[in-house]
């Protein structure tokens, strides 16, 4: 008896219905149109100020307008039903959102590492005052946008992505601050590039994990807090399971783990109910909704028994 059924136990998993997308699409205009008459300013007084600390600051909230504006696009693709050759839909527009995200971090950090050891060799004359002024308003305007954006969905990593880049903002606008209000006092201008090389430290980690963790997905990895060894194991765990072979485990997109395996089940017993009796132990004790699984009686003799093994990624595991 050979039957592969799909299986999406809980449609509403994804979270993608209509009412919380809306509210994600207000939040993350709002702070759009927020960060972008900011930036606007502070690139004005950054060269005005000829402080390279204002001026990386606005290059990573350019960022950061990009990866709403990213992640607003991607919001309304991933909600299109699937078609044609797409049957996941474009769900996976808001991980290629994230990685854009996270390598634009990655190469403007590089850039601003360069100016600021520049910076260091040979210090312009920064007015210190104005950068402290500045800055002080954008860890103001940064709070208001971080607080709007917590409010945003943030299981999903292309909104995660746009509320890191914001966060990342925030601490970079109060180190800029501090070499602002030391520059005013002190007049020792190589702090402003100190002050540009932490905020370029900054993106350089923010980049580093929304390449990483868009790569896992991008790589068909399990999502994280899922072992595919426990899950195979809970499986052969079930009574009337013999084997388990070709077990995959991996992310469609945040927060949209999939499953798919080859059970193999005692010839005396009911291979559907078995199945059913799977699927819903995986959705009670993994949270995985989304699952495909053929089903065939094991040959006759081979009764389950303690010594149930599973097959993953081509290896037996006992």
């Amino acid at each position: 008896m050979n039957t592969e059924q799909p299986h999406d136990h809980d449609h509403h998993h994804e979270h993608g219905h209509g009412v919380a997308r809306e509210a994600d699409r207000r939040y993350l205009m709002f702070a759009l149109l927020l960060l972008l008459g900011f930036m606007a300013v502070e690139v004005v007084v950054g060269i005005l100020a000829k402080s390279l600390a204002l001026i990386s600051d606005a290059g990573h909230m350019l960022t950061d307008v990009g990866s709403i504006a990213l992640a607003l696009v991607a919001m309304r693709l991933a909600a299109r039903p699937a078609a044609d050759h797409y049957t996941y839909g474009l769900k996976r527009v808001e991980i290629l959102s994230a990685q854009a995200n996270g390598v634009t971090l990655l190469l403007l950090s590089v850039w601003f590492i360069v100016e600021a050891i520049q910076r260091l060799i040979d210090p312009p004359v920064v007015d210190g005052l104005l950068v402290t002024v500045i800055a002080v308003v954008g860890i103001g305007v940064n709070l208001l946008a971080v607080w709007v954006m917590s409010k945003a969905n943030r299981q999903s990593l292309n909104v995660e992505g746009s509320f890191q880049h914001i966060l990342t903002d925030l601490y970079a606008f109060i180190a800029t601050a501090i070499a602002g209000t030391i520059i005013w006092w002190s007049g020792w201008n190589r702090v402003d590039a100190i002050a540009a090389l932490v905020v370029a430290g900054l993106m350089l980690k923010a980049g580093i994990g929304l390449v990483r963790d868009s790569a896992r997905i991008f790589l068909e990895a399990a999502p994280r807090g899922l072992d595919p060894v426990a899950i195979g194991a809970a499986i052969c765990a079930i009574p009337a399971v013999t084997r388990l072979d070709d077990l995959h485990v991996w992310e469609v997109t945040s927060g949209m783990p999939a499953l798919s395996g080859h059970l193999f089940v005692d010839p005396t017993v009911d291979c559907h109910d078995t199945r059913r009796i799977v699927e819903a132990m995986l959705h009670d004790r993994f949270s995985i909704t989304h699952t495909t699984l053929q089903t065939d009686h094991a040959a006759v003799g081979q009764t389950a028994s303690s010594n149930c093994s599973f097959e993953s990624h081509g290896e037996s595991l006992a």
